[in-house]
């Protein structure tokens, strides 16, 4: 961590959350297992925030990298924005470190435009939707000639180093044909191989290929042997929810869960607790460091107080700080894993 900057906060339970602009807290956080980045759309809703998309990719630049280098090699960035706000911006999260997984697109239902479209203006079909792009942690690996390789094609080059045919790495992981199929082959295809079958590639390389030179076969930082729990989180946790799709139909936050000021809604774009927990439940385990860059009212920071997960936010707005502050003041300081 960098230096401490001191910045007006407060911490409710295992909750964490700064007046500031988080590019400033980054190096000062735990490393995140999860980030939920719900930050501009260029809609120009929030103060200073752009009517345009056009500046949208430079903003989320540096963001994107810091997230990259301070986060742990099995986190998991859950990027919200508009379909043209998240497509704009793509580029630059893989550009800085960061492996597209998959779309999930938040289905607000029909009751959301209802008495708000002009059929006579309009120019096209009423937008309901919002999108979370997943996105996991790009690891790289060095090989013996210093190059830094993908996961991916680390581990083929790894067989390849021992001189042994690809087949044989069937006999060395003990299986008919899932091994050259799965592990080592160049398509999409590719499945990330647990440690038990990396274990048994590099035993039987040690054993059976080339001298390895002084860097053991498949090893990690090029010193010691195959580490089977640093191999372990290599790998972006995934939690899956049997019947659960990448279309999320859920209405618009109303009633009591929505904060207002007045008669009007304080925050335009508040997401469902419900839609929280869920991401947050999807790749991480209790205990587990969630961050929220761009707070806002810091929905993402309730839900992960609710299920067990810690939870560092940053907002720079007043209003929102404040109402956010309240917000997580009022949850219990014990978590209930029992929230639906």
């Amino acid at each position: 961590m960098g230096n401490r900057l001191k910045v007006p906060s407060t911490r409710h339970g295992n909750a964490w959350l700064y007046k500031a602009d988080a590019a400033d807290m980054y190096r000062q956080w735990p490393q995140p297992r999860c980030i939920i980045s719900d930050g501009p759309y260029g809609l120009g809703k929030f103060p200073g925030e752009a009517k345009t998309t056009k500046d949208l990719a430079e903003w989320y630049a540096s963001h994107a990298d810091a997230w990259a280098a301070e986060a742990a090699t099995d986190c998991t960035l859950w990027f919200w924005n508009t379909e043209l706000g998240w497509a704009t911006v793509h580029p630059v999260l893989e550009q800085h470190g960061w492996q597209y997984e998959e779309l999930c697109v938040w289905d607000k239902g029909i009751a959301h435009i209802a008495g708000n479209v002009n059929s006579k203006t309009i120019r096209g079909l009423p937008v309901v939707t919002e999108v979370a792009a997943r996105y996991t942690r790009k690891n790289k690996l060095q090989v013996p000639s210093g190059e830094s390789l993908s996961i991916k094609d680390w581990v083929r080059s790894e067989w390849q180093r021992s001189g042994l045919p690809m087949y044989r790495a069937n006999a060395a992981c003990g299986v008919a044909n899932a091994a050259t199929r799965k592990y080592l082959t160049k398509c999409h295809l590719w499945y990330f191989p647990p440690s038990d079958a990396v274990a048994r590639m590099a035993a039987y390389c040690e054993e059976h290929g080339r001298p390895n030179e002084g860097w053991p076969y498949f090893s990690l930082d090029g010193e010691k042997p195959f580490d089977p729990a640093k191999w372990s989180i290599m790998r972006s946790i995934w939690v899956h929810t049997h019947g659960l799709t990448n279309v999320w139909s859920e209405p618009p936050v109303h009633g009591s869960e929505r904060l207002r000021v007045g008669d009007a809604y304080l925050h335009a774009n508040q997401k469902p607790l419900s839609l929280m927990r869920l991401q947050i439940r999807a790749c991480t385990e209790p205990g587990d460091v969630v961050w929220e860059p761009f707070g806002g009212l810091c929905s993402a920071s309730v839900a992960a107080q609710e299920i067990g997960r810690r939870s560092y936010a940053a907002e720079v707005h007043e209003s929102f700080y404040e109402a956010a502050k309240d917000r997580l003041r009022k949850l219990p300081s014990e978590h209930s894993e029992a929230v639906a």
